[in-house]
């Protein structure tokens, strides 16, 4: 069996309409791989500073902030967490890095696609609890910043 180009046409229509990012399909030694849009998904990560609820499976514990009203940002994934764009280049941000709600802070690589994590929150990053290359989980504490007065 082949696939035609309405048979493509068609795939693409229903990926279209999906709540998927990602297609692939393989059939008699042809591989198609289909993603929506054309840019890494930008995922919002920035939680309140609170304690978890007692006894919270999904909360990894972090170490409490070395300053009070702190806020964090947190993973909205599970996977491996990575603080640059590729390895030997700069991180998106240190310590002392200044963010705004849209400012990239890290990637996070899922089944082999990676989705970018933003700060959600403007201020300054005073501490990165989470090193390159981590497998994180969700809800996993990964920076913490102080906000903009």
């Amino acid at each position: 069996m082949t696939l035609t180009a309405k048979d493509v046409a068609e795939i693409i229509r229903i990926l279209e309409e999906s709540s998927f990012d990602q297609l692939t399909l393989e059939m008699d030694g042809v591989k198609l791989s289909l993603e929506r849009g054309s840019a890494l998904p930008r995922v919002p990560a920035f939680t309140p500073a609170a304690s978890p609820p007692p006894n919270s499976p999904l909360q990894p514990i972090a170490k409490p902030p070395s300053e009070p009203g702190l806020l964090e940002i947190t993973a909205p994934l599970l996977g491996i967490f990575y603080v640059a764009p590729r390895p030997g280049e700069p991180p998106f941000v240190e310590v002392g890095s200044k963010v705004g709600e849209q400012t990239v802070v890290g990637i996070i690589e899922v089944m082999k696609l990676m989705h970018t994590v933003c700060a959600g929150v403007k201020g300054e990053v005073t501490e990165i609890l989470v090193k390159n290359g981590a497998a994180i989980e969700y809800g996993e504490v990964l920076m913490r910043v102080r906000p903009e007065a």
